[in-house]
């Protein structure tokens, strides 16, 4: 049987920054909160922390530091993605040394790769791998979707035990789950579908939002395994309109503008990223003082 990295909300963490490196106080900082908030588990150096800007010695350190600073608190989940499995690799020996509780594989980007491509990736890096695996597949940003079919061959693998899934397509997600419920967990990549894919058997969500509502997001999920499908619900429907400025433009983007607002990072991004339009930052804002949060 395998085990289950986390059941509820794991926090895609934002990487503080500072003119040279990492704010590793303010990251700490972020850590200890998130954890005493009620979070599952944290997600570090993945899209949302910007670990594609990243130096190696920046992606490494800060696995190494999350995993020291959460202390068995929670699972610290490794981004260990590439568009070169052999870095991929490397990456998962990284994370595994530290310390982490799993990797997060994201699809390749840029070379795409066809299906059977994928599933020798990450059979290859399965077969490698100490930790367990998490497939993540964001089609919007990698340009290219695990197949459910696709899924369903990679299921069986003793070390491949959950999903990622933020391609936004319910029927292809009903696809998948009829495949391989009871072999893979599944987490909603996209904080507006969390109640749906906890309704298709789903156990969690990797969320951006927890970045600075980490107990609302929490209650989601909880509502929900309590039965109270009604209360879940009216949680979903009442943070859309601020998950909507949460993605009004590209992640991190707007995550880094809430969080800078918030005091817990400067609103530093690393080029190509810029930061948020002010126009949208407003809306952001606001949407923020609805929620009860002090900006």
């Amino acid at each position: 049987m395998k085990k289950t990295v986390f059941r509820g909300v794991a926090t895609a963490l934002i990487t503080p920054f500072t003119p040279t490196g990492i704010d590793y106080e303010q990251f700490g900082r972020l850590i200890d909160w998130q954890i005493e908030s009620g979070v599952n588990g944290l997600v570090v150096c993945g899209t949302t922390g910007e670990s594609s800007t990243m130096t190696d010695d920046e992606h490494r350190q800060a696995i190494g530091f999350a995993v020291k600073r959460a202390a068995g608190r929670v699972p610290i989940i490794a981004g260990t993605g590439s568009n070169d499995t052999a870095y991929a690799l490397d990456l998962v020996r990284c994370a595994q040394e530290d310390g982490a509780d799993a990797a997060l594989v994201v699809t390749p980007y840029y070379n795409k790769a066809t299906q059977r491509g994928l599933y020798e990736m990450y059979t290859s890096i399965a077969d490698y791998a100490k930790i367990p695996i998490i497939l993540y597949n964001v089609p919007s940003r990698t340009g290219v979707n695990i197949e459910p079919t696709t899924y369903k061959a990679l299921a069986d693998h003793p070390n491949i035990v959950a999903i990622k899934e933020a391609n936004g397509n319910i029927s292809k997600i009903v696809e998948t789950m009829s495949y391989v419920h009871g072999k893979l967990d599944l987490y909603s990549g996209n904080d507006d579908q969390i109640l749906p894919l906890l309704a298709l058997g789903g156990c969690g969500v990797i969320s951006v939002l927890s970045n600075l509502l980490p107990g609302r997001t929490a209650e989601i999920c909880n509502r929900f395994f309590a039965g109270d499908l009604s209360g879940a619900a009216q949680l979903q429907f009442r943070l859309h309109a601020l998950i909507t400025a949460l993605f009004s433009e590209v992640n991190p983007i707007p995550v880094k503008a809430a969080m800078a607002a918030m005091g817990f990072c400067d609103n530093r991004l690393r080029l190509p990223l810029t930061p948020m339009d002010e126009a949208k930052r407003q809306v952001l804002l606001a949407c923020m003082r609805d929620e009860g949060l002090a900006v």
